[in-house]
């Protein structure tokens, strides 16, 4: 054997034992973090994070929630952003991402909050459900997650893009922001129904339900339940699968924000705007009145 032919094996060998190993994900510094935390705290634009693959977006997402965490408690649910074709069209990217929601984030229906909630503040029609069981970790269909969920909630999202340029977020850089949870307005709870025929009538609802979002009594925009993923509830498949990538998963008692059913809309002082559900059960609404 000539040194050679004995050396390609070993270079082979040690190639796949590189290959064997996953890359180290380049996040964003602790520095580069702190900072953005300081800047999301004191609700100014910070640094615009570029460059970034979708696994380094995950992990600058993983240090900023542990800011996050240490400023607001445990947390209460989590958000699925870019569920709608619309949105993902919006910031170049052809799949959901997800953030974390924490208990100071959620306000009750009717809030008055500052119109300057945030750096980048905007508001979206939305829609929160509430974990009943763990096996909303294995649904691979809405009528599974129809049958792990007890309440389906009114909810008006108020993200912040929080960054300098938001015209240049991408998917991993939205995913490193944590997807602009900043705060959200909840309604009044729907509860599931305890029969399979109702909660199979209730699922058909959320998926051709009309949400119109109005402002000083004037329809903004409208959209239908299916536009996000073809069923809301798909939203909570996809995050339960990608949770499971990360070691996590949903457990009894959280919430989740399904996307966005409208644009994303400027507030405005003095602005009042109210979401309606059009064919769920009554017609439910939430409202906040920015100011």
């Amino acid at each position: 054997m000539t040194l050679r032919s004995s050396i390609l094996p070993l270079c082979g060998a040690v190639a796949a034992a590189l290959l064997a190993f996953p890359v180290q994900a380049a996040c964003l510094s602790d520095a580069e973090v702190a900072a953005m935390f300081e800047a999301y705290t004191q609700r100014q634009p910070a640094a615009t994070p570029e460059g970034l693959s979708p696994a380094d977006g995950e992990c600058s997402r993983a240090k900023l929630n542990r800011l996050l965490q240490a400023k607001m408690g445990p947390p209460v649910g989590y958000k699925a952003g870019l569920t709608n074709p619309a949105v993902q069209k919006r910031f170049n990217h052809n799949s959901p991402v997800w953030g974390t929601l924490y208990r100071p984030m959620l306000l009750n229906n009717g809030a008055a909050v500052d119109a300057a909630f945030g750096a980048r503040p905007l508001y979206e029609a939305d829609l929160l459900v509430r974990v009943a069981s763990n096996a909303i970790n294995q649904a691979q269909t809405p009528a599974e997650v129809m049958a792990a969920i007890d309440q389906v909630i009114p909810f008006i999202e108020l993200p912040d893009l929080v960054v300098q340029a938001p015209p240049k977020l991408n998917g991993a850089a939205i995913t490193a922001i944590n997807v602009g949870a900043r705060l959200g307005v909840v309604g009044t709870p729907l509860s599931v129904p305890a029969t399979r025929g109702e909660r199979y009538q209730m699922m058909d609802s959320l998926r051709d339900m009309t949400v119109i979002v109005s402002a000083g009594g004037a329809e903004q925009d409208r959209g239908k339940g299916s536009d996000v993923l073809e069923h809301p509830l798909n939203a909570v498949i996809w995050l339960a699968k990608d949770m499971a990538r990360d070691g996590k998963m949903l457990k009894a008692g959280d919430l989740v924000s399904l996307g966005s059913f409208s644009k994303l809309l400027p507030p405005k002082p003095g602005l009042a705007v109210e979401v309606s559900y059009w064919g769920l059960p009554g017609t439910p609404k939430v409202q906040v009145n920015f100011k």
